[in-house]
């Protein structure tokens, strides 16, 4: 029974420990596993709410934010602006003939953002463009591996194709990514040579261009010289655009609407066509009798200061250079020793030799050096000051100023100039005052580039310069118009001009007005440098005498013509081989002048040989052209 007992009991306690352990081992597996489930059902959560809080962000930051710029770049990939050119500004001569004009060109263009991504395929893709263009592959394959391919800007490939080729690339512009065709246009310039010194020439912008001047393109032209530069604002127009949605290939696939450019204003000139061409042929047959090639003439409106013609000779077509001048043609141009390109007129500065005279004339009777009726003996021919000989080109009479000038008479100019016996002289400075006022030795202000300025000295200057004192010889060269004095052919006849006018001193104008692409025309105001700076007296006084040079002087061959023309011969010595500059300055009518008239003959000898009988067809024709004298 006991026995039973215990057994019993021992079983009840092992069940009991059992149970106890198993309780145990319940306990410990919940106190792990509940932290376990709470804790990782927390750190679900929380990362798939983060992720949720960034999609969300990031869609609210994208569509609100910058939902617009986003939209805008879309945009920019499907849609293209492209840029539609105007058509530039005419020029035109006074009587409306058309002198500059635009002809339709076609440019390939390169679109770097378009092209292909690999390599070989821009390689492939330059061997095509160069076999329909007639290019070097290299230099083609080079110039579409160095683009920006970020860039959407066109890039020049090759300008002014021919009709052949725009039709190859017209048909096969589908398989060439990246490559376009521009439609544009290059200037047709009407008797080039004749004019090509006054219009100039536009071509394709530089990158230096491009950097001085904003709102262009890579393919735009732009003014190089003359009119063209220097009006380039008045002459470039407003560019439209068209816009167009794209394929990813840049091929257009719809056009949606275009902005109408507005085409640029013309230019209306000062110029006469007719009598520029006849300057032009009569120097030309001026220089074709003798050994010189070189020449200028400008013939200037004295009422208005407007500039009626102006050439520079030898001239050069400048076509050539609006449709893309060859090499060989420009290397042709830039060796030619008589300097084609060069403007005389404007930027050839020469010794003015005895045309200064009136000048040296005005100072002389301002000054109270001489008056109206002083008489100076010619000394034989030469005037002696110690050692030194200071000689005439003729011996003269005794002579008052007026015939003086007439006669050219340089012993009278020394004398006024320098002084000798009694006659005190200006001197260089007071020389200096007077030529100063009627232009010399500054720039005109006329509207081209690159005008040069002369050269009027001083006593201190050549102190300063060439630390050497003045002498009396010096003040004796420089009233003659030699010796450090230098004037352009277009300070020269604005001096006449303001001579024949009484005493108005103009800046010259090449252009008259600017007419609007509506129609309506601005017109460029006569630019007054000065005016009434001489007394009328004295200024008729000088006019008398430059009408005695045609009446009993050294252009007396001028005196058959319809009109009574007033002038005065000049003959400038240059470099050491005693060759000499031809010069003539005149205008006409005397009375009520029209024209006043300035000529060189570079290296042409006397100028009552070379520049008068110039002046005389010249004069002939233009007063005879409408029988209306």
């Amino acid at each position: 029974m006991f026995q039973r007992y215990f057994k019993s009991r021992r079983m009840a306690r092992g069940v009991e420990i059992e149970d106890a352990i198993m309780n145990v081992e319940r306990k410990e597996k919940a106190i792990i596993e509940k932290p376990f489930k709470r804790g990782g059902l927390s750190v679900a959560w929380y990362l798939v709410f983060c992720v949720l809080l960034f999609l969300f962000a990031r869609v609210f930051y994208l569509d609100i934010i910058s939902g617009e710029y986003y939209s805008l770049v879309s945009a920019e990939n499907r849609i293209r602006k492209i840029i539609v050119k105007a058509p530039r500004g005419n020029i035109l001569d006074k009587f409306g003939n058309i002198l500059a004009r635009n002809s339709p060109s076609i440019d390939v263009v390169v679109v770097p953002s378009y092209l292909p991504k690999n390599i070989e395929d821009k390689k492939i893709l330059a061997g095509k463009m160069a076999d329909i263009l007639n290019m070097n592959p290299g230099n083609v394959e080079i110039m579409l591996l160095s683009q920006n391919e970020k860039s959407a800007d066109p890039v020049l490939l090759k300008e002014n194709i021919t009709q052949d080729q725009s039709l190859i690339l017209a048909e096969k512009i589908n398989e060439l990514p990246g490559i376009a065709l521009d439609k544009t246009a290059i200037r047709k310039y009407e008797n080039s040579a004749i004019f090509s010194h006054i219009i100039g020439y536009d071509g394709k912008i530089t990158k230096e261009e491009m950097d001085k001047n904003s709102g262009y393109l890579m393919t735009d032209y732009i003014g190089k010289t003359g009119l063209e530069k220097s009006y380039e604002d008045q002459l470039k127009g407003v560019y439209g655009a068209q816009r167009v949605e794209v394929d990813s290939r840049g091929v257009v696939m719809k056009n949606l609407g275009i902005i109408s450019p507005q085409a640029g204003n013309d230019l209306i000139l000062n110029i006469d066509q007719e009598l520029q061409k006849k300057l032009y042929d009569s120097l030309s047959a001026m220089l074709e009798k003798g050994e010189t090639k070189t020449a200028a003439a400008v013939a200037i409106d004295p009422s208005t200061g407007g500039i009626l013609a102006m050439v520079s000779l030898p001239s050069y077509d400048n076509n050539l250079f609006a449709s893309g001048i060859s090499s060989d043609e420009y290397k042709k141009l830039i060796s030619d020793k008589d300097l084609p390109l060069f403007n005389r007129a404007t930027s050839g500065e020469y010794p003015p030799g005895s045309t200064i005279k009136p000048a040296v004339a005005v100072a002389a009777l301002s000054e109270g050096v001489i008056t109206p009726t002083t008489i100076i003996n010619g000394q034989g021919g030469s005037l002696n000051i110690g050692s030194f000989h200071f000689g005439d080109w003729k011996a003269h009479d005794p002579s008052d100023v007026r015939t003086a000038i007439a006669q050219s008479n340089d012993i009278f100019f020394y004398t006024v100039g320098g002084g000798y016996g009694n006659i005190a002289g200006l001197g260089m400075d007071r020389m200096k005052k007077y030529e100063n006022m009627f232009g010399f030795g500054s720039p005109t202000g006329v509207d081209l580039p690159g005008e040069s300025g002369g050269f009027i000295p001083s006593e201190q200057w050549k102190l300063d310069k060439l630390d050497e004192k003045w002498y009396i010889g010096d003040s004796y060269h420089c009233a003659i118009g030699q010796g450090f004095v230098l004037a352009t052919p277009l300070q020269l006849a604005n001096y006449t001009a303001a001579i024949a006018n009484g005493g108005t001193l103009y800046s010259p104008r090449l252009v008259n007005r600017i007419r609007k692409s509506d129609g309506t025309d601005s017109y460029v105001q006569p630019e007054i440098i000065r005016k009434n700076f001489i007394s009328p007296d004295i200024m008729q006084v000088v006019r008398e005498g430059m009408r005695q040079t045609i009446t009993a002087g050294t252009a007396q061959v001028l005196k058959t013509l319809p009109v009574a023309v007033a002038g005065k011969t000049g003959t400038a010595q240059f470099g050491t081989e005693n060759k000499m500059h031809g010069w003539f300055i005149s205008f006409a009518p005397y009375d009520n002048p029209k024209i006043a008239l300035a000529i060189i003959v570079e290296g042409g000898g006397e100028g009552n040989s070379s520049a008068v009988p110039v002046a005389k067809e010249v004069y002939d024709w233009y007063f005879t052209r409408n029988n209306t004298p």
